[in-house]
Order: structure tokens, then sequence, then C-alpha cells
């Protein structure tokens, strides 16, 4: 029997790519609703209570609501939003760093951010095993296509062509620190310095870190080896070594929906000094290609089923 799903908030464009990667799956029946029916909460309650699985795209608030229209459903939800990623009784949807068992058996799962995916890639593995600390005042440099902004960043950028750049979150206060710092176990949140450029999608996450003052000057190197290990499993999440580094990185304007993740350990000749850089398709894993992972763990299927992998077009 197939799987029953119901995705709140398809027409957004996590939902859209979500759908896309569902297309040809048999193992799941969509339930669907018309633009009138997605305007009614009576509807929306129906399809949540209907569905085994459901799958929010939605502002945190309008989140928050369909997740109380489902109490006394039993049905399973994933958040796309913000607005669950470090509540009590949720999951935390990142299987390469909390585990593949926990997704499977829970009923709740939040989606991580596309920006902490990158972040948490490069620094949690290390942090959980002690190699580097968790008290060090890590910064996070990063740059995303303008899509993860939602509707009103797409439609400035659309409209601004000669929007080249622009930096953000320029107050501090990012929603996306609390997740970074509680799954990375940190003393305090890092500093972080997000923009977006004029690219549909595409991401970097860059972590400088001063090997020096971490005690690992006489052996960074190790720092790949770490992180070789801590994904060497994975199917999705792919560590470069150091020695067959790129000389760029960059993002391309239309590039293909990618859902894998690259990671670099870039160390300079005195060992002195590392840059952690994370790159992936915001999205992908950090968007509709992690939510169809965690619905592969949760209802029992291989996991890479659906999704788009490889080398994307910005790695």
């Amino acid at each position: 029997m197939a799987i029953r799903l119901f995705i709140d908030g398809a027409v957004g464009t996590t939902g859209l790519e979500i759908r896309e990667r569902l297309q040809g799956r048999n193992e799941f029946e969509l339930i669907l609703l018309d633009d009138a029916q997605r305007k009614s909460e009576a509807a929306r309650r129906d399809a949540l209570h209907a569905a085994d699985v459901a799958i929010l795209c939605l502002p945190d608030e309008a989140a928050k609501e369909a997740v109380k229209l489902a109490q006394g459903s039993g049905t399973r939800i994933i958040d796309a939003s913000s607005a669950h990623r470090v509540s009590e009784g949720w999951t935390y949807g990142f299987p390469e760093l909390i585990g593949h068992e926990k997704i499977a058996s829970a009923q709740f799962v939040s989606n991580p951010g596309c920006y902490p995916t990158g972040f948490l890639a490069l620094v949690a593995g290390l942090t959980y095993d002690k190699i580097i600390p968790r008290d060090y005042p890590y910064t996070v440099n990063a740059v995303s296509g303008y899509s993860g902004g939602g509707n009103a960043l797409i439609d400035r950028f659309k409209a601004e062509p000669d929007l080249a750049f622009r930096a953000y979150g320029l107050g501090m206060g990012h929603k996306h620190l609390a997740e970074m710092q509680t799954y990375a176990l940190l003393d305090s949140p890092p500093v972080f310095s997000p923009s977006v450029i004029p690219a549909f999608r595409g991401m970097i996450v860059d972590v400088p870190l001063d090997l020096v003052r971490l005690g690992l000057d006489d052996r960074p190197i190790d720092l790949a080896v770490w992180l070789n290990e801590w994904f060497e499993r994975s199917p999705v999440i792919n560590v470069n070594w150091p020695t067959q580094n790129p000389g760029e990185l960059v993002i391309k304007r239309n590039a293909e929906p990618w859902d894998g993740m690259e990671l670099y350990c870039f160390i300079d000749e005195g060992g002195t000094q590392a840059r952690l850089v994370a790159v992936l398709d915001n999205l992908g894993k950090g968007a509709s290609g992690a939510a169809i992972q965690n619905l592969n763990i949760m209802c029992g299927l291989p996991e890479t089923t659906g999704l788009r992998l490889g080398r994307g077009e910005c790695a």
C-alpha cells in the first residue's frame, strides 16, 4: 500500500522542489488540495489527519499552526521551517550527525537550515569528538543563492538587475544561530556573516580556524582525516582530500538541482591556518533534498531514493 503524503505549502519553492523529487515514485500517494482548499483550515486539517506523513513547507508561524491542526492524528511530520529545530520532542533531521535510527523512529522531524547544514557538517563532528574545542570563537562566512530568502527576495533580485551582492543579518541574532550552537555543542553562538548573490541556488559556507591557537599546527592534515572518518559512509556528503583541493570554488547562476554536499579543508603552507568549506545547494541538501532524505529514512526506504547526487555544478 502506498504511503499517503501531504505537502502543506506545496506551491512554495521548497514544496515545488520536493514534488519534483517525488515524480515517478509509486511508494507515495500524494494528497493534493486545490487553490481554494489550501486556504481552508478544515481542508488542511483533514489532509493532515489523512496523511501517513506530512511535510510542512510553510513560514514558521504557519508551521506551528499546522502542527496544532495535526494533533490527535498520529501523522508523522517533517517540518522544513525553522519553527521546531531546537524544540523539545522534535528530532533534528541531520541523519549524518544525529543518527539514522533516531530519524527512522521519530514522529516529528525538523529539517535543518541551509546555512547550519554546511556549518554543522564542518564543525559538529569535530566538536563531538573533542578535536576542536566548544569554547573557540567560531566565525562563519557564507554566501547563498537568493531562492533561500523566499518569494520576496526572489522578486527583489528579479526586479533589481544591478543587485550583485547582499550582506544581511548585520544586527546579529540570525534565526539559524540557535541550531548552530545547539547541535555543535558550542558554549556560545558563532559570529555569522551571511550574504546573497544573484544566483538562484547554491551555497558556500566557510569556517576559518587558527590552528596555532587550537594546538593543531603540528598536525593540520588531521582535520581532513577526522572529517573523512565522520562521513566516510555517507552517500550524500563527500570529503575532499587537501592535496586535491581546487584552486577556486564557484556558484553558477543557472546550476541544476543537486542534493549532495562537498567538504574541503584548505590549509596554508605553514600549517598555521585552515578554512573548512562546505559547498551545497541551499534548495537541495539545504532544504528539499534533506526533506526527501528524511522522508526515505522515516519510511524505511533507501535514503538516496529520488535524490540528485554526484558532483554539483558549484562544486
